[in-house]
């Protein structure tokens, strides 16, 4: 299976609930988390990579010729220069908008499934069905992810919501998603 990817113009985010200024670059972002059909595995071909540590995820972005995202990289896909509040828009969350812990599964869902929560510029399933590995360090050998899981209430679905996870960490609910240089 091939990999659709998604121009993300650059710009001037503001970061974090400060609001801080960073300049971003434009970057091609994976249009979906990486799923198993792409990286040839055994399962659902449909449905995210998951249980990998910080440094596979690396690995399997570089094997798509990028790398994992910084986090400010993250928020400015997921937020946009509007600064939304969820990858979708303002509008409050809704079960067909992203997996996420009231949605009543209790596991990742193919990244297809919620098509209507994409960004605009048509970056899908940021929000909820797996946490994202940002290449982004935290104390104590550790990784911003992004983006909420299955598992997550809807707060984690907010674009400027982190959250941090050992990189050793082998969990059902994180995966990978890409982003390269145009």
């Amino acid at each position: 299976m091939g990999v659709n990817w998604v121009l993300v113009p650059g710009g001037c985010c503001r970061y974090g609930d400060e609001g801080r200024p960073l300049d971003i670059p434009s970057l091609y972002w994976t249009e979906a988390p990486i799923t198993v059909g792409q990286l040839g595995l055994p399962g659902e071909p449909g449905l995210p990579v998951t249980e990998i540590p910080q440094h596979e995820a690396a690995s399997i972005a570089a094997r798509f010729g990028g790398r994992l995202p910084r986090s400010s990289e993250w928020e400015w896909m997921a937020a946009g220069p509007q600064r939304r509040r969820y990858p979708w828009g303002e509008r409050p969350w809704t079960p067909e908008l992203a997996n996420l812990r009231d949605s009543g599964r209790d596991t990742p869902t193919p990244v297809t499934a919620h098509r209507q929560g994409a960004t605009p510029d048509g970056v899908r399933d940021v929000a909820g069905n797996v946490w994202e590995w940002t290449g982004t360090r935290v104390m104590g050998n550790g990784y911003v992810i992004r983006g909420g899981s299955f598992d997550s209430p809807a707060l984690y679905a907010q674009c400027t919501f982190l959250n941090a996870a050992p990189a050793e960490l082998r969990s059902r609910g994180i995966g990978v998603r890409v982003v390269r240089e145009p």
